[in-house]
């Protein structure tokens, strides 16, 4: 399985659609998803998206299985039926990237307590104006760090009597991830194009067919 997603990351011709396409997609993707200038918590399934397309772009919609159960809470789609997780995160640090979303305090507990890792990552750092990344965290580097930081570590809880919204990497552990010669990694520049975007059109392109 690491051999089959390092296939993007050394496909030349590949790696420099991903720098070109990519921030503008993901521009696309929060045009979609804004409303008075504001953008919404759906960017991220849009995003998600856009990545599990890049997926069925390279290997083929034979190979990529995207009717994930909802019980597979970090299971985004799986590639020739091996397990990937979608991750992105906006800005320069690289806190914040929840393992689980939920509102319930006691299930984040109960999810750090039973904790593994078990799918490869495909994390995007999105940093408008400046430089981010696209980077592929196999599961054999993420055990290893598991195991050398630990369960309290490696897995950050939301404050007692803050709004939870879910279980972390803690910022180190993701830093430690991108930094090792295990994680693949394609440097983008995140600059913003002038889009002319109506979110209405295509519908109102659909309703005025016969």
């Amino acid at each position: 399985m690491v051999g089959k997603l390092t296939e993007i990351f050394t496909d030349k011709n590949l790696v420099e659609k991903i720098k070109k396409r990519l921030p503008y997609l993901f521009q696309l993707a929060e045009l979609e998803s804004s409303r008075a200038g504001k953008t919404g918590m759906e960017v991220g399934s849009v995003r998600e998206r856009i990545i599990v397309a890049l997926l069925i772009y390279k290997f083929g919609e034979v190979n990529v299985e995207t009717e994930i159960p909802i019980t597979e809470s970090e299971v985004d789609a799986k590639l020739f039926g091996e397990p990937v997780s979608v991750k992105t995160i906006t800005g320069k640090s690289l806190g914040g990237v929840k393992l689980i979303w939920t509102v319930d305090a006691q299930k984040a507990i109960e999810f750090r307590k039973n904790y593994y890792p078990s799918c490869d990552i495909l994390l995007v750092q999105i940093n408008w104006g400046d430089t981010g990344g696209f980077f592929y965290i196999p599961v054999g580097l993420q055990e290893k760090l598991f195991h050398k930081m630990g369960r309290e570590n490696y897995i950050k809880l939301p404050k007692a009597g803050t709004n939870p919204r879910g279980a972390e990497i803690t910022k180190e552990s993701l830093s430690n991830l991108v930094e090792d010669k295990q994680c693949q990694r394609i440097i983008i520049e995140w600059q913003k194009t002038k889009i002319d975007f109506n979110p209405y059109k295509k519908w109102v392109d659909f309703w005025e067919e016969d």
